[in-house]
């Protein structure tokens, strides 16, 4: 039998568990995996409808016709301002956990969702001002918190081996909300449903969500009441060059996710049904990926899949870009469609790296153990909201982009001129502080027996 003190104290009323070791293997197999597992289960539904919310603005901009009276740049800067407060929230949120507990703040963030759903459903009728519309988009923006949270939740409960697997797992689910709320308006509004039938059926899913985290999902009692690592991971200079490596990919991710369907309409003439057609395709399949980017990170290192994904993003660019230039419609979404699912394997290795430095950082320091898994978890927790909020943060310089491109030259390719050097800059940053040869003070021993000694932080 298992000690007490190496399985969980069953949940009580209010569903905490005071001991949590998963880098205790026979605590996993025993009790921790299954209990695991219900929490990312049921983490990733609550975000999922969090992203569903929070690009739910993509969809509708394409659908509000002439008789709203938004011009192509005004539509632009709608998104622009929806995936800004997403990025904004996500800070916050990361550290709400340590406040309220995982279980307790996905509850709170799933209903949170109500109110910009309402909101868009009390407003979306042609002679709404735009200033109207402006606020309802910023609040919108709080779906885009909950995947910092949900992240956050979510990497205190799996073993560092697995990390890459259940992070990818969580934040992909999360992000196919995106391609799911751009099929659902295909055959809503499509249909002449209107958008507001769209928006009144997430409702109800929101809710839903909310008492499924409340009856099924649990508290970490040791990650409560840690405030104090949000200040260390903001001294901690990887976490920002990891944010700026996030910008690159899931920035891309989101960017694009807001403004595809712009571009097609504006570049190329598409009307709204033709241009929602084939948006969703994009987020779908770089959602679908994005667990295959954390588990190959998990065997080959998460810095070595982030660099070869960025030259293969900067390839997809430059296609585009000729596409664009030739006007060349099926080249340019075969090639629009690759870059998302790029985007979506790199920011699955991305956030792979994340746990393995701040473990690797610890063994550097003389830690071992439970010790040094607990300095991992505490920091990378604590640092992925910062990192997730900052990539977001390139989902708004990628709309702010093709917006300006739009009003000087009528295209896009001015924009995707300006990512190609941004992915450009960003394979030189992996490259010189993950994969150019470690000096002694960067070199450690790698947590897992699969992996070979004196790798450099990010190949954990």
């Amino acid at each position: 039998m298992t000690a007490p003190s190496t399985a969980p104290a069953p949940p009580s009323r209010g569903r905490w568990i005071q001991h949590w070791d998963p880098e205790d293997e026979t605590f996993w197999k025993e009790t921790g995996e299954k209990v695991a597992r219900r929490n990312l289960f049921f983490s990733v539904l609550s975000e999922h409808i969090g992203f569903s919310v929070w690009t739910m603005w993509s969809v509708l901009v394409l659908f509000m016709g002439p008789e709203y009276g938004l011009s192509p740049a005004d539509k632009f800067l709608l998104t622009s301002v929806v995936t800004l407060v997403g990025a904004v929230v996500r800070v916050p949120y990361t550290f709400a956990i340590a406040v309220f507990g995982g279980r307790n703040w996905t509850v709170i963030s799933a209903a949170l969702l109500l109110v910009p759903t309402v909101a868009a459903f009390a407003v979306m009728e042609p002679g709404t001002s735009f200033s109207t519309f402006l606020l309802v988009g910023l609040l919108a923006g709080v779906g885009g918190g909950n995947f910092a949270s949900s992240m956050t939740n979510i990497n205190a409960f799996f073993p560092l081996r697995k990390k890459g697997w259940a992070l990818g797992l969580n934040a992909g689910g999360g992000n196919i909300g995106v391609p799911v709320i751009q099929l659902a308006a295909l055959a809503i509004i499509g249909a002449n449903g209107g958008p507001r039938v769209l928006l009144g059926i997430y409702i109800p899913l929101i809710l839903v969500a909310a008492v499924l985290a409340w009856l099924f999902m649990d508290n970490i009692a040791s990650v409560k009441n840690d405030t104090g690592a949000a200040k260390d991971a903001v001294r901690e200079p990887h976490t920002w060059i990891m944010a700026f490596i996030y910008v690159g990919t899931f920035g891309s991710f989101i960017g694009y996710s807001f403004a595809f369907g712009q571009v097609l309409q504006n570049q190329f003439g598409r009307t709204p049904l033709e241009a929602a057609y084939v948006t969703f395709i994009g987020p779908l399949l770089g959602s679908l990926i994005r667990p295959l980017g954390g588990s190959l990170a998990d065997k080959y290192g998460g810095a070595r899949i982030t660099l070869y994904n960025f030259v293969a993003m900067g390839a997809a660019t430059a296609v585009l870009i000729t596409a664009g230039m030739r006007e060349s419609l099926g080249l340019f979404t075969v090639a629009f469609v690759v870059l998302f699912v790029l985007s979506g394997l790199g920011n699955g290795s991305t956030f792979k790296m994340i746990p393995g430095i701040f473990q690797n950082k610890a063994l550097a320091k003389g830690l071992t153990g439970e010790e040094a898994a607990r300095y991992g978890r505490r920091l990378s927790g604590a640092s992925m909201g910062l990192i997730g909020a900052v990539g977001a943060l390139g989902g708004v310089g990628i709309n702010l982009a093709f917006r300006q491109s739009f009003l000087s030259y009528g295209s896009g390719t001015g924009a995707f001129l300006a990512f190609l050097a941004f992915y450009a800059a960003c394979f030189v940053v992996t490259w010189a502080v993950y994969l150019r040869r470690p000096s002694a003070k960067v070199r450690a021993t790698s947590a897992t027996s699969e992996e070979k000694p004196q790798l450099s932080y990010a190949e954990v």
